[in-house]
């Protein structure tokens, strides 16, 4: 049986204690090492990352790395995308770890017969917590597992941008990934990943899901602080008023409805958990109250950029 070629990209930026994990578990898959080739996009680090990436270079096959300089997630996914060879693209985060059968557990979706109806597949991603899991954040971070045997996923769910690979004919149909959505320097924005999918979805193909392409996601103690948790709660809430206008606008239908509605909601939420952050540091219950600062700094985030919106600022 035909195996198809398979490009998978990491891409990194200043992480590669990490990166090196990632890459030992990569260069270890049982997929025919003829059959894919591995791309680092190096979305200028200026860590020791081109040594991490050098150590592998005796592997089949070898990593190659590129150099992104423009800062951004979906700038360096671009790059990938630019620099395939595959007919399938996996893209994954550079803080993973995979088994060996991970690879072609991933791709064996778009083999099937009804391949040509599938745009996007994703696998399991499971956190896991090196440095220790701070005990208000308990709950805060659940494996994203949707269904027990391979098959494709309902309009509310969409597989997670650490772990998934689509071919490459969609990106010459529907486009690059939305460079103003997700991460950019310190700003942690979100979306590029739902953005995508959404576009292959309107066109009425599927997006799946497959359990058996299972990854363990790291976190390390830098980002399980309330000072991270308070600025992803902000700038995720943020990113999600940009998509959402925009998609309003795409349609021909105006956001400002959407805008009032959001504003409403989000100002009665953030009085809600004010309230409910002063009443549990009266009562010196830390956890609940940071876990009540963090949603209402999400509030915030939708009321900040509610405002921006309705200036036709991003």
């Amino acid at each position: 049986m035909h195996k198809l070629r398979v490009t998978v990209a990491v891409i990194t930026f200043n992480r590669s204690r990490y990166l090196r994990q990632t890459l030992a578990c990569l260069v270890a898959q049982e997929y025919p090492s003829d059959c894919w080739e591995l791309l680092v996009i190096d979305n200028n680090s200026t860590d020791d990352t081109p040594d991490a990436v050098a150590s592998f270079m005796a592997s089949n096959p070898s990593p190659r790395r590129v150099l992104e300089a423009r800062a951004g997630l979906d700038h360096g996914r671009n790059r990938a995308i630019a620099e395939a060879r595959g007919e399938i693209i996996a893209l994954v985060d550079d803080d993973i770890l995979l088994e060996p059968d991970w690879l072609a557990q991933l791709v064996a979706p778009f083999s099937s017969q009804g391949s040509h109806a599938i745009g996007v597949v994703g696998g399991e991603v499971v956190p896991v917590f090196p440095d220790g899991l701070p005990a208000w954040l308990e709950g805060a971070h659940r494996p994203l597992g949707f269904r027990q045997d391979a098959g494709p996923l309902p309009p509310g769910q969409a597989p997670m941008g650490a772990n998934f690979a689509f071919p490459s004919w969609v990106f010459e149909r529907f486009g690059e990934f939305d460079t103003t959505l997700d991460r950019q320097g310190s700003r942690l924005f979100g979306g590029g990943d739902s953005n995508m999918i959404r576009r292959i979805r309107a066109a009425g193909l599927e997006a799946w899901f497959v359990p058996g392409a299972r990854v363990l996601h790291q976190i390390p103690a830098g980002r399980l602080t309330l000072r991270y948790a308070m600025r992803h709660a902000f700038d995720s809430a943020r990113s999600r008023v940009v998509d959402k206008v925009r998609l309003l606008r795409d349609s021909g239908r105006s956001p400002l409805p959407f805008l009032a509605s959001r504003a409403l909601g989000s100002a009665f939420k953030l009085a809600w958990f004010l309230v409910q952050c002063a009443a549990c540091y009266a009562v010196l219950c830390r956890n609940p109250a940071r876990r009540a600062l963090v949603r209402a700094w999400r509030s915030c985030g939708y009321l900040y950029q509610i405002a921006r919106s309705s200036a036709g600022k991003v």
